[in-house]
């Protein structure tokens, strides 16, 4: 859509579970303005059921869930036969570097994650960082994933042209699942954004997108730090 400011603007879709706006928030203004998106006001049955009627033999193709050309879901297989230089095993570390078990590589985990790591610490325990500099995954409890702010750079800016020194509230999505939350943001130095949440969101991960959102619009984004 092209708002009363000039801007040329995307809205979120009338499915939130098929929303694409997160993955879509780096588009520039050029980009938006030779682009045409006709279906966000249709659910997915709806445009199933459109399908159909016009015979197109996608209509009944199952819906795709994961990345489409890892069809085995083994994301760090992947990564490991396609990448140069991957990191192989390495140590699970505590916050303070204190070395508590042996990891496959750090492509094997996300922040947040509990399962898998095969560490009998006698309580539940958490990825809270990656290290790449070290080859290091850092191990932590339940709180310690959860955070009030996060830094984001590489903004792209679509409702507005730029924060101008104001703050702002929006809600943000810290990942494509995200429900998203309340927040506010403010530039800091060296062209980043502070986000501080009014409640802690958990595994915010660096290098994942935070997506700024206002009235169903998307008003900017960037990369987590």
């Amino acid at each position: 859509e092209k708002l009363p400011n000039d801007r040329n603007e995307m809205k979120k879709t009338a499915t939130a579970a098929k929303d694409q706006t997160y993955a879509l928030y780096n588009l520039t203004q050029d980009q938006l303005s030779h682009t045409l998106m006709t279906v966000g006001e249709y659910t997915k049955d709806q445009i199933r059921k459109i399908a159909e009627d016009i015979g197109l033999q996608v209509a009944h193709k199952a819906d795709s869930q994961e990345i489409c050309f890892i069809p085995d879901n083994d994301y760090a297989g992947f990564i490991e036969r396609e990448a140069e230089n991957v990191p192989g095993p390495g140590n699970f570390v505590t916050s303070d570097g204190t070395v508590i078990g042996r990891h496959e590589g750090i492509t094997h985990y996300t922040i947040g994650q509990r399962k898998g790591l095969n560490l009998a610490m006698g309580h539940p325990v958490f990825v809270t960082a990656l290290r790449p500099e070290t080859n290091e995954v850092v191990i932590g409890d339940s709180q310690d994933v959860f955070t009030s702010t996060v830094r984001c750079n590489r903004l792209n800016w679509m409702a507005v042209d730029g924060l101008h020194g104001r703050e702002t509230r929006v809600k943000a999505k810290i990942r494509y699942n995200h429900g998203g939350a309340m927040c506010t943001i403010r530039e800091i130095e060296n062209g980043e954004v502070e986000c501080r949440f009014d409640e802690p969101v958990r595994a915010a991960a660096p290098g994942q997108a935070v997506v700024f959102y206002e009235n169903g619009y998307v008003v900017g984004g960037g990369t987590i730090l």
